[in-house]
């Protein structure tokens, strides 16, 4: 790999959308593994990183726990088919934790669209 492939932390946060803070936190909890070092000990991250970043991205922002990251991130790891049942399962009950919340968005919506509607209404009638 060549190190115009490499990404320095702060390119890697940027690119990711990621702070600093939480590559060095994923990276101590797990979620990332096998940073590539450079020749003085600084972090580089490799398109594949990259990639994973973009992953948790996804992850995150649905709203899944850390904990079911972290468990998606050791199963992602393993390799075989029980590996590949347990993480269809898992993205299976994260997808429908995200139906169940964009349901009540919509519901909320509905909600602050009448309200809305009913204050334009009291200015109408001025």
């Amino acid at each position: 790999m060549t190190t115009q492939q490499l990404l320095t932390p702060a390119e890697a946060a940027e690119r990711s959308g990621f702070s600093l803070d939480t590559l060095r936190y994923y990276e101590r909890i797990g979620l990332l593994t096998a940073i590539t070092r450079a020749t003085s000990g600084h972090r580089r991250f490799t398109p594949d990183d990259l990639a994973w970043l973009g992953i948790l991205r996804c992850l995150r922002d649905t709203g899944m726990p850390i904990a079911d990251m972290r468990r998606y991130a050791e199963l992602a790891r393993t390799e075989g088919p029980d590996s590949l049942r347990d993480r269809i399962g898992l993205l299976e009950q994260h997808d429908t934790a995200v139906n169940d919340r964009i349901a009540l968005l919509e519901r909320q919506r509905t909600h602050l669209r009448a309200k809305i509607d009913w204050y334009r209404s009291l200015l109408d009638a001025n």
